[in-house]
């Protein structure tokens, strides 16, 4: 980095309420909030077509019928989805002056690791199990389509890929829906909780693909984790519980998928 980009970035810049109105319309537009419309269009189309119990989903599915291809494809839509998550911290850098200040700021510097590492294992185990409730409800009373989470097919690299996908959509969510939204929220002047409903409905809207469980369900964790990073300014417990839920949840279908009932 040359010194005038050096200095450039230790200029934190002000921007206008326009401006940030903008921003958080075009990050989301290009990542989750562009989910969310096609997710709520899917399940205005499953509603259509029928009771949701008979319909089914299928998550991390295979992307060509030869296994290399299939595995480029697989790390190339991993990399390319984690691009806005890029762009949200430069966007962050750019007003708080700086790289490292924009990863403090979403409690994501390393002096912490620890301390995030088991209040991420503390959240995944009072998360996952509701939710897991919460979805077998849902099929039980017909208001959430059956969800295949992990359809690659098996090969040596299923498990490390699917591993991956969890860190992905942990990075992706709660670096942007959470750490960044409510950031980006709060200094357009909304409160701290009217910052973090927003969050979680997002979070829920981009779910609903699912069935209308899942999206509840999923509102209600966006509404605990944002109201965590609120109170903490960290989003490095929330990520690894989300990728350990996800790759419990991936993972452990992989595993014992032949050992299901049809």
């Amino acid at each position: 980095m040359s010194h005038v980009e050096e200095r450039t970035l230790m200029q934190p810049f002000t921007p206008s309420r326009a401006w940030l109105r903008a921003e958080v319309l075009v990050v989301l537009g290009l990542s989750l909030g562009r989910s969310a419309v096609y997710s709520l269009i899917a399940l205005a189309q499953a509603l259509a077509a029928g009771p949701l119990a008979g319909q089914s989903t299928s998550l991390n599915t295979s992307q060509d019928t030869d296994p290399w291809m299939d595995l480029l494809r697989q790390l190339l839509s991993i990399t390319f989805t984690l691009v806005p998550v890029a762009l949200v911290i430069l966007l962050l850098a750019v007003t708080a002056g700086s790289i490292a200040q924009a990863l403090g700021d979403l409690g994501l510097e390393r002096r912490r690791l620890g301390r995030d590492l088991w209040q991420g294992l503390a959240l995944a185990a009072a998360i996952g199990a509701p939710g897991l409730a919460v979805y077998l409800l849902g099929r039980a009373v017909g208001l959430t389509v059956e969800v295949v989470p992990a359809a690659l097919g098996e090969h040596w690299w299923t498990v490390p890929v699917l591993i991956l996908h969890a860190v992905k959509n942990a990075l992706l969510e709660e670096v942007i829906v959470v750490g960044y939204l409510i950031q980006r929220l709060e200094r357009l002047g909304w409160s701290g909780r009217r910052a973090v409903i927003a969050s979680a409905i997002v979070r829920g809207a981009y779910h609903t693909y699912q069935g209308v469980g899942p999206g509840l369900a999923n509102l209600a964790m966006g509404l605990v984790f944002g109201e965590w990073f609120r109170r903490t300014r960290r989003t490095g417990a929330l990520i690894v519980a989300h990728a350990l839920i996800d790759v419990v949840a991936f993972v452990g279908y992989a595993l014992v998928k032949d050992l299901l009932p049809l």
